[in-house]
């Protein structure tokens, strides 16, 4: 006699993959919703991203960043066979939840990570810490350095303490007109 399923709501569940591979994941998730006729308990597979400006070669570029690293969202409604379906997929760690039995993903959360992905604001990835030391590279105070007292990722400015006249002032420069030291 088979086994009765219990009714479940559809909702958003993160899956845990080994890093690196979450595009590949997502993409063999989709082919295995198709094949095995899963497309009414399986709706949607994404690999959550944003765009971020990192430096390369000395000019700025944009580059889509992985938002959580290592998870895939998936949107579905756990049955026995769908929940085998996602857990047997290569690549996939589990399902994030307790025990065996999944978690749904706040659907709060999951409306902030949409507009978070949705946004046409870029932000920088300014990899530099208060209070370091770095050197500037361009602009009136060239070749200067300074410590960092200030980063402002949303506007991609930092504000470095430059030493003039005998005391430290505050300078405001774009985060590409500086170096670690």
């Amino acid at each position: 006699m088979p086994r009765q399923e219990i009714k479940q709501d559809k909702n958003w569940y993160a899956i845990h993959t080994y890093a690196g591979y979450e595009a590949a994941v997502a993409r063999n998730l989709k082919q295995r919703v198709e094949s095995m006729g899963m497309e009414d308990k399986i709706f949607n597979v994404i690999v959550p991203t944003e765009k971020k400006i990192r430096i390369k070669g000395g000019k700025r570029v944009e580059e889509e960043e992985k938002i959580y690293p290592g998870y895939v969202l998936v949107e579905m409604i756990v049955t026995d066979d769908s929940w085998y379906v996602v857990r047997n997929t290569p690549r996939v760690t589990g399902f994030v939840g307790t025990g065996v039995y999944p978690v749904p993903v706040n659907p709060k959360e999951v409306e902030d990570l949409f507009k978070r992905m949705k946004t046409d604001t870029t932000t920088h990835k300014i990899d530099l810490q208060i209070g370091e030391s770095v050197i500037i590279v361009d602009g009136p105070f060239k070749e200067q350095d300074g410590k960092v007292s200030d980063v402002d990722e949303a506007r991609g400015k930092i504000k470095v303490l430059v030493s003039m006249f005998g005391r430290e002032t505050p300078v405001e420069l774009d985060f590409l007109q500086v170096k670690k030291i």
